[in-house]
């Protein structure tokens, strides 16, 4: 399983927020780069980085960040937020992103992802968003009415890298995985699944690891690590 500590980016510091919500934002690192570099020495092998105003804009926001954090370290970054058109992906794939990240434009232009997966194979993820069983978009901000399954499903055989599924109800609450949430997707389609939302203890990478079913492909870290809540050496090791 690979863990990725994320990076979420806000008025260019790096942040947590709550349930989505960017008015309860705690900054963690007001130096992106700086903190690319601690994680990376620290032994993860990816990066996951999100432009939270590019998300709810529908543009890079956060650009000079996200650049300094590619200048910074090695290890390949996985970059979501605002990027809503082939020339979005083209930009970040040639500036370094390893991985570009759809969520919205998933959502709004499944073609558009599935060209982009094409032409960049295994280079595009699809991010779903799920709250209460649906898919939300536009930073959170919107629910597109959509079932998260029924949207995986759209990218079946289309060439995508992994399915980023995040539990909104869960995000940066430190309440543990709901495993049943992320075993479900997982299940459903052939696309690696990677977690998000709501890891609170070791104890939750040990019971993505341990379901019955279809293998996690990966979590994301986030305010457990920034808190001290997992030890990155722990985190390591039960993942391994």
């Amino acid at each position: 399983m690979i863990l990725y500590p994320a990076i979420d980016l806000k008025e260019g510091q790096c942040v947590r927020v709550l349930h989505g919500d960017f008015s309860k934002a705690t900054v963690f690192n007001d130096d992106p780069a700086a903190q690319a570099r601690a994680w990376a020495a620290a032994g993860f092998e990816w990066l996951h980085v999100v432009d939270l105003n590019g998300s709810a804009e529908g543009k890079a926001v956060n650009g000079a960040a996200v650049q300094a954090i590619l200048s910074a370290v090695s290890i390949p970054v996985q970059l979501g937020g605002g990027v809503r058109s082939l020339e979005n992906i083209e930009t970040w794939i040639e500036a370094g992103v390893s991985r570009v990240i759809l969520g919205t434009a998933a959502v709004r232009d499944p073609e558009m992802v599935k060209t982009a997966a094409r032409r960049w194979p295994e280079q595009i993820a699809v991010s779903v968003d799920v709250r209460n069983g649906q898919v939300a978009v536009q930073g959170w901000l919107e629910d597109s009415g959509l079932e998260a399954v029924s949207v995986a499903r759209r990218f079946e055989d289309a060439g995508v890298g992994a399915l980023i599924v995040t539990d909104i109800e869960r995000d940066g609450a430190l309440t543990g995985f709901n495993v049943e949430v992320f075993g479900k997707m997982a299940d459903a389609v052939d696309i690696p699944v990677i977690a998000a939302g709501g890891l609170a203890s070791v104890h939750d990478i040990e019971a993505l690891r341990a379901r019955a079913g279809r293998e996690i492909a990966g979590a994301v870290l986030g305010r457990a690590l920034y808190v001290g809540a997992i030890k990155p050496g722990e985190a390591l090791k039960a993942a391994a």
